[in-house]
């Protein structure tokens, strides 16, 4: 049995142990306890401790991924609210995980697809916003690739079209050589 409550503790290495468990558990399949898990992740994502909100977010975008009841289009704002924490580090893993939700169906695909869309043009003006905006578009290829949905090819290039800068408009069109 994986240690779901050892998720939230303080002692890091516990913490990191049964999060290695339940990431691996969630990774290609829909876990029995993914229903008793699924609302304590969705209250983490406020979590006081950031290495636990950025837990929370990877772990509930794992069982989006296995999830056909489309419960994740009521809390798909709360966890793009995670890719805008203070903390940067809790901020991308919550953004490079967001993506997997794409993989439980077309209603939770378009979802996550415009939502990192919008999250992409947001990003312009943020601090980090060009990782932001690279790990987006590589996010957008990791779910068409695994999906073959030709949908998100396109919107990826009108995203990437608006980069001004020479620069990161080549880096960012590298994620689709």
């Amino acid at each position: 049995m994986t240690d779901l409550d050892g998720l939230w503790v303080a002692d890091r290495a516990r913490q990191n142990e049964a999060y290695e468990r339940v990431m691996a558990a969630t990774r290609d399949a829909a876990v029995p306890w993914a229903d008793a898990l699924w609302p304590v992740a969705v209250a983490r994502l406020g979590d006081a401790d950031n290495h636990s909100r950025a837990i929370a977010a990877q772990v509930l975008c794992n069982l989006a991924a296995h999830d056909r009841s489309g419960r994740i289009a009521g809390d798909l704002d709360a966890l793009i609210e995670v890719t805008r924490d203070p903390r940067f580090v809790t901020a991308r893993h919550c953004l490079r995980a967001l993506w997997r939700i794409g993989l439980a169906g077309d209603v939770e695909r378009a979802l996550i697809v415009a939502a990192l869309g919008r999250r992409y043009r947001e990003a312009a003006t943020e601090k980090n916003g060009t990782l932001i905006r690279s790990d987006i578009i590589e996010s957008l290829r990791l779910l068409r690739d695994a999906t073959a949905d030709p949908a998100v090819e396109p919107l990826a290039r009108e995203l990437i079209a608006l980069e001004d800068d020479p620069k990161y408009r080549k880096k960012y069109a590298g994620h689709w050589r």
